[in-house]
């Protein structure tokens, strides 16, 4: 490929990845676009996770081997295997070629291109801060012409612009977390509830999915801000806010948010109304001791409550319903349809437990990959690890 063949392949990798919607197209469009711009026929991208101290694949992009997923779960190594990714001069992060043909001593990666039927690869370190991030890994297969060291001076280069789509990815990412989330509370925020509340009620009305919505008054904070400060009643909203996450989680998928000020959500997709009703029956237990308890109501299309067209319309009810809760000065919450009856805690069913199917295996809103309200980041070493591939020591080719 000559120069203006490596400047096209540049921007074309570059607007590939500046156009993905989501950190895994970010991703394959690194993974895909250096291996085109290299002539290769496999190529990879793994991640640095420093705490467990590895390396993990992120993408496998080409012609994939047996055992070999373009999106791996579990697909990782210890990176004392490749120690180059540790102690290579970042100041100017050169790439390098390995061999199948050269002597393996302990090489992971010439193992790993034998083990794969492949004949050369290129490797290029990805800087990002200051720091490693990770790497970029393209193959040829055998009998293909080997990489030379012009090809591992263009890797250098397309190991720079992908770590650059890598930066802008993460703002994006921060943002989108900044944008569905509480920033007090960790929870989501009223944008993310809006945002998966519609998709419950397209999913309600097109498929019958039960939707449940509770919406909670955290009682006695104006109190507590007056008479011990602000800072206290941050304090009151932190730990309601820990104990609705702790309650929700007995409902698999359930979204648990801060609507504002002392106002809180609940809102689950698939759990019938009545397991709907025993969790929060113990979330009214569990806050009772937090400023003046807690008012809830619930709305759910589990229960008579009429056709509903709009996620507004469940709102509407479960907050009427709180605004009962909060008169009668009730203990348990109250339920839309029920003729607005309390729910005497000693009368509420028992919470489930234990595993429930998601509807449809759904993942659970705000912990997919590539929700934008997502807990997790895949550039932090907060991320849920993974165990270590039990393919062995291969390296990232592996």
């Amino acid at each position: 490929m000559g120069v203006d063949g490596r400047l096209r392949a540049i921007v074309a990798l570059s607007q590939a990845m500046a156009a993905a919607p989501t950190a895994r197209e970010s991703w394959r469009a690194a993974a895909r676009g250096a291996c085109a711009a290299l002539g290769g026929t496999f190529a990879a991208l793994s991640l640095w996770e420093r705490a467990p101290g590895r390396l993990k694949v992120l993408v496998n992009a080409g012609e994939l081997t047996e055992g070999e997923e373009e999106f791996p779960e579990d697909e990782s190594y210890p990176v004392h295997q490749f120690p180059e990714i540790a102690e290579s001069p970042y100041e100017v992060p050169n790439a390098w070629v390995e061999e199948a043909g050269q002597p393996a001593h302990d090489s992971h990666r010439v193992a790993g291109l034998r083990r794969r039927g492949r004949g050369c690869c290129v490797v290029a370190p990805i800087v990002l801060h200051g720091r490693a991030w990770g790497e970029l890994y393209v193959a040829r297969p055998r009998g293909a012409p080997l990489f030379d060291a012009d090809d591992a001076d263009f890797a250098t280069v397309i190991a720079s612009v992908v770590a650059a789509g890598i930066a802008q990815t993460e703002r994006l990412e921060a943002v989108r977390r900044l944008a569905f989330t509480d920033p007090l509370t960790g929870l989501a925020n009223r944008r993310a509830v809006d945002v998966r509340l519609d998709e419950a009620i397209g999913l309600h009305r097109a498929d019958g999915a039960v939707v449940s919505l509770v919406v909670c008054d955290l009682n006695g904070l104006k109190r507590v801000n007056d008479t011990q400060g602000h800072a206290a009643g941050d304090r009151l909203l932190e730990r309601f806010g820990s104990v609705l996450s702790v309650c929700g989680a007995k409902l698999p998928g359930a979204l648990a948010a801060r609507l504002g000020g002392d106002e809180f959500c609940l809102l689950a997709v698939g759990p019938t109304a009545d397991e709907v009703i025993a969790v929060t029956a113990e979330l009214c237990l569990r806050a009772a001791g937090l400023g003046d308890g807690v008012a809830c109501g619930i709305a759910s299309t589990g229960d008579p409550i009429g056709e509903v067209g709009s996620g507004r319309r469940l709102f509407r009810l479960a907050d009427a319903a709180q605004y009962r809760a909060k008169a009668a000065r009730a203990p348990g919450p109250v339920v839309a349809g029920r003729d607005g009856a309390v729910i005497p805690l000693a009368d509420a069913p028992a919470p489930p437990t234990g595993d429930r199917r998601r509807f449809r295996d759904a993942a659970p809103p705000g912990r997919g990959p590539d929700s934008p309200y997502s807990p997790y980041s895949p550039y932090s070493p907060d991320s849920p690890d993974s165990p270590d591939s039990p393919d062995g020591p291969d390296g990232p080719d592996k």
